[in-house]
């Protein structure tokens, strides 16, 4: 009997649901835009209950599409976005908005443990640099400015931990998504009480769920889940993963020979080895679904999520030509870029739309502008400087282990043939696309796979649900060209560093939102 596995997956935006045959064949999929609201600088949040509402509505529109009977279903794990927060109550109801990553408001805290030692004493369990949006920094900004808030918590959950919870009606903490909070001891992969101490977070202990592993059976679906979401009641549950583990599970990358890169809003650029990277030179180590690996990880809010702005807010005339033309509105821009050739194309975007992989107060620019250039020079700058922001990344993960065979790429950017060529030019390396539209749902739905048995574990999950798609070789000519197009942009935002506090109008706010 054919069996079937279902993956839901939680970004900062969008919620998504697919579902996966034992090949890794995308049966049906469903997804709904999950907004969040920032009621004050620095804020992202959304409403905990309606990112439940929407999850049961694209589970059961998935069970609609692909008319596969529930009973069929072996199992169901969830990823999501890393870091932010949710919160669930002593009451059992939210004792807060969820927090996605892009929340800011606890950038301070970062600066303020770096200053006074702190990052440098707990760097020794969590082998990571702290982000304001981890929820390490997120909690100690509610304790000293809305204590009340941790005071009627019971549980503190990551996304995907959170929906695992309204599944199943259990609470656990996934060891991938917990391992980049800043709240896990990575060196003895646990929970640490003088970790916490070293915070002031001590009182945080209870608050955590127990510790499970990627694909560990955690609990199966409710009675009250399965009436919302149209699930037999008692199918298993998966611990899933955190959503750069589920790419690079759905890329492939299950050993060392492999970069993973995902071009989503975050650019996010990782490879495993079974030994962290100690020494400071990259921004995060942290526990990989296959428990003998680390995830080594250079990432930052810098990658297609700008493409996506940039078009919504400039090409309102382009997205009529391109519905006239039987064109997305991404293939007309691309097509537009395509008659800009790249030596001739010297404008410079710094994709810092809603962060920088350098500097906190950074923002995003055009420079270079002159009276020749049009629509198209942006779009192809635009491109390029989201492809330099992720070498900037990569050229640090390179400077720590050999070249690797191939850079396996997901997200939006690997939908784009001259997008994917472009990659492989500017960082120098072979770039393989992956045959997964939803590559996180299919990571975690590789899991769900693994926890039913059908599978033994992940690697034999990945040699029959894993289909690699296109490969795309460096351009050597192009190489000299790109490394000074490359120059350019590193030295244009070097020389902004002094001038982006000019900008920033924000201070630590110490009210809540309304």
């Amino acid at each position: 009997m054919q069996h079937y596995f279902l993956g839901i997956d939680n970004g900062g935006t969008v919620a998504k649901a697919a579902l996966f045959d034992e090949t890794g064949a995308e049966i049906a999929i469903a997804s709904e835009t999950v907004p969040f609201s920032a009621p004050k600088p620095g804020f992202a949040e959304r409403d905990m209950l309606e990112l439940w509402q929407a999850n049961c509505r694209i589970i059961r529109e998935v069970l609609q599409k692909s008319r596969i009977p529930s009973k069929l279903i072996a199992g169901v794990a969830c990823t999501g976005h890393g870091k932010g927060l949710y919160l669930w109550g002593k009451n059992e109801r939210p004792a807060y908005p969820g927090i996605v990553s892009t929340d800011t408001r606890a950038w301070e805290y970062p600066l303020r443990w770096e200053k006074d030692g702190t990052a440098q004493t707990v760097y020794a369990k969590t082998f990571q640099k702290i982000l304001a949006c981890q929820p390490v920094s997120l909690i100690a900004w509610l304790k000293d400015h809305a204590s009340e808030v941790i005071e009627r918590t019971k549980w503190v959950f990551e996304a995907k931990d959170y929906v695992r919870f309204m599944l199943t009606g259990e609470a656990y903490a996934e060891i991938t998504d917990y391992s980049g909070s800043g709240l896990l001891n990575i060196r003895d992969r646990s929970f640490d009480s003088a970790l916490l101490e070293a915070y002031g977070l001590g009182d945080l202990c209870d608050k955590l769920p127990p510790l499970v592993h990627s694909t560990d059976l955690c609990g199966k679906i409710s009675a009250s889940a399965a009436q919302a979401t149209g699930l037999v009641e008692g199918t298993p549950v998966a611990g899933g993963m955190f959503d750069i583990d589920a790419c690079a599970v759905a890329s492939g990358v299950i050993d060392e020979q492999y970069f993973c890169v995902v071009a989503g809003t975050w650019s996010i650029n990782e490879y495993l080895s079974r030994r962290p990277v100690t020494d400071g030179s990259i921004m995060m180590n942290s526990l990989f679904c296959m428990p003998e690996y680390y995830l080594i990880e250079e990432s930052s809010p810098t990658s297609a999520g700008n493409y996506e702005w940039f078009i919504n807010f400039f090409l309102d005339k382009e997205k009529n030509e391109a519905a006239e033309a039987g064109l997305s509105i991404f293939e007309f821009a691309e097509r537009m870029a395509r008659h800009v050739a790249a030596e001739d194309c010297d404008l410079v975007f710094l994709p810092f739309l809603f962060g920088s992989n350098y500097n906190p107060e950074a923002r995003a620019c055009f420079a270079g502008f002159s009276a020749r250039h049009t629509r198209a020079h942006m779009i192809r700058a635009v491109l390029e400087g989201i492809v330099f922001s992720h070498k900037t990344h990569i050229d640090k993960l390179l400077a720590t282990r050999t070249p690797p065979l191939a850079v396996r790429l997901t997200g939006g950017a690997a939908r784009s043939r001259e997008w994917v060529q472009m990659f492989a030019d500017v960082i120098g390396l072979p770039v393989e696309t992956v045959l997964a539209s939803e590559p996180g749902a299919l990571g975690c739905a590789m899991s769900a796979a693994v926890a039913s048995s059908t599978y033994r574990d992940l690697r034999e999950a990945a040699a029959h649900m894993v289909k690699l798609g296109s490969r795309f070789e460096p351009d050597s000519a192009k190489a000299g060209m790109y490394l000074k197009k490359y120059k350019l942009y590193k030295d244009i935002a070097d020389s902004l560093d002094h001038s982006w506090k000019g900008f920033s109008l924000q201070t630590p706010s110490t009210e809540l939102p309304s």
